[in-house]
């Protein structure tokens, strides 16, 4: 980081081949628009309880919203699903089930393009799978509320941008600890996510992202991470991803913007958390984002924080998952024009670790 936050940069873009060494270490570093460089879990040089796999969707619209998760995280493996309203009286539901130690068992592919996400524990289940060109993500989830209610989603998400994602390799100080990881912005949704007797309709202008990571991580760390997938007033559909403290990310910013079929990499990127009187963050507050070529001017209005601090001893996740409206300006690389973004509804977060 400079003096005034920025991360440090010299971007890279990477080519083809495999993702580690004989080492285990990355073979090199930097940004890519697709996974071009192949994980192979064989080839990772650390203890299965220090790797960690997961497949992230989010999918929502200005008013609603549902997230699903699978994860193998060395120690334990994890299905979390939430179910958001973000009007009047805005609220989430959340559930998550875990196990000990599964070590790789849950087999998540090595590739997002292709390969099935699975998790079936009691009588919870969640699939992600690929189906006719589109991703079918399916939850079913038995007492899932306070009322005992059932979870069903079944949504069928299309990508929009082609090959441009947004694919960051990058390393950690320690050696043989790396992060590769793949975001998937303004995927097209159809389909429903249904509570109880509570119908959530996503098939009318409402996108999804995919947060797709396989990698070794230090101990402790704490990350930044903004997505964005709406379509505004004029009809265009606008898509971000912004985020830093994912490793040394001075080879491979994650920073894109989407403009409908056309992606535009970014550079820095820094988030401002207002301070609360006692010092600490006050995540409710609007947040500013910008960067250090002033290309990014962005103010962030909360409406709802998705907070969970599990701490188990040794162990502990503190997660501020904040949604609301994103208003104000980006400059778009290489064109000239100026994108006004109003009101668009998405997240931003701050999470901390020691895992």
């Amino acid at each position: 980081m400079n003096k005034e936050g920025f991360p440090d940069m010299d971007q890279h873009v990477l080519t083809s081949g495999p993702l580690l060494d004989a080492e285990g270490n990355l073979t090199e570093s930097g940004y890519a628009f697709s996974l071009v460089k192949k994980y192979d879990r064989d080839m990772v040089k650390a203890p299965k309880s220090r790797i960690k796999e997961w497949d992230y969707y989010y999918v929502g619209n200005k008013d609603r919203g549902v997230a699903l998760t699978i994860a193998d995280n060395g120690y334990m493996d994890l299905a979390s699903a939430t179910v958001f309203d973000f009007r009047s009286e805005a609220h989430y539901v959340e559930k998550t089930h875990m196990r000990p130690f599964p070590m790789g068992s849950l087999h998540l592919p090595s590739s997002s393009s292709e390969g099935d996400s699975i998790y079936v524990a009691d009588d919870i289940t969640i699939r992600f799978t690929h189906e006719g060109g589109k991703r079918h993500l399916y939850c079913f989830w038995p007492r899932f509320s306070k009322r005992k209610e059932t979870l069903r989603v079944d949504l069928y998400l299309e990508e929009t941008t082609g090959d441009q994602s947004l694919v960051i390799a990058t390393p950690w100080p320690k050696k043989r600890h790396f992060y590769y990881n793949q975001k998937i912005n303004n995927l097209r949704s159809t389909g429903y996510a249904k509570l109880g007797e509570d119908f959530l309709d996503f098939n009318k202008d409402t996108y999804g992202v995919l947060d797709w990571g396989r990698g070794v991580w230090t101990y402790e760390n704490t990350w930044y991470w903004s997505s964005l997938s709406a379509i505004s007033e004029e009809g265009d559909t606008i898509g971000w991803n912004l985020g830093y403290g994912f490793g040394d990310t001075s080879a491979a910013s994650e920073n894109i913007l989407y403009v409908n079929d056309k992606a535009f990499k970014l550079n820095d990127v820094k988030f401002d958390i207002p301070m609360t009187g006692w010092g600490g963050d006050d995540f409710l507050a609007p947040w500013t984002f910008r960067s250090k070529e002033r290309d990014i001017q962005i103010i962030f209005t909360p409406v709802l924080n998705r907070h969970s601090n599990s701490n188990l001893l040794f162990l502990q996740s503190r997660q501020n998952q904040v949604f609301g409206k994103f208003s104000g300006l980006i400059k778009i690389p290489g064109t000239g024009q100026t994108l006004a973004i109003v009101d668009l509804p998405g997240f931003a977060e701050k999470v901390y670790n020691r895992w």
